[in-house]
């Protein structure tokens, strides 16, 4: 699996953790080996220029996620999974470092950075959360995948409450 980590943001982030949960959220789903990822970490000011010329929102987001190739995972078990571009998730840091703050369950930013990686690759397989049935789908496959991460990294303490509207 290709993914690429491009830290724009001018923010010290674990881009280490970054691409091993990036790549343990794409093996999971069972995504083809060979696709492409691309994970770009910004300052708000970039973020807020992708947010208004995307959303049509203001400020700045927590993460964003762009599909290229629209892969979804393999429908059974023993289907072979498609091969391609996933497209790009990006980052903000400063916006996650507010939001693992004000969690219930206060966490880091790189704690944060670590959820909303795989938050974006979740949009990625065409996951969403804007109904209650989808978010409660969306929500809890993360924290699987969250979790299942943590637990083979060895790391304590409760995971990342779900903080990405």
């Amino acid at each position: 699996m290709s993914i690429d980590v491009n830290n724009e943001s001018g923010t010290e982030v674990d881009e280490q953790a970054i691409l091993d949960i990036a790549r343990y959220a794409l093996t999971r789903m069972r995504i083809h080996p060979l696709s492409e990822l691309s994970v770009i970490v910004v300052d708000t000011d970039a973020m807020e220029q992708l947010h208004i010329q995307w959303m049509d929102l203001p400020g700045p987001t927590d993460v964003m996620s762009f599909p290229m190739d629209e892969l979804r995972p393999p429908s059974k078990d023993d289907d072979e999974p498609p091969q391609g571009l996933l497209g790009d998730i990006v980052l903000c840091p400063e916006v996650a470092e507010r939001q693992g703050r004000e969690a219930p369950t206060q966490h880091s930013m790189d704690e944060e950075l670590q959820l909303l990686t795989v938050h974006g690759v979740l949009h990625l397989l065409g996951y969403d959360h804007e109904e209650a049935d989808e978010k409660a789908e969306m929500f809890g496959l993360q924290a699987a995948i969250v979790d299942g991460w943590r637990a083979e990294k060895g790391l304590t303490g409760p995971s990342p409450a779900p903080t990405v509207s």
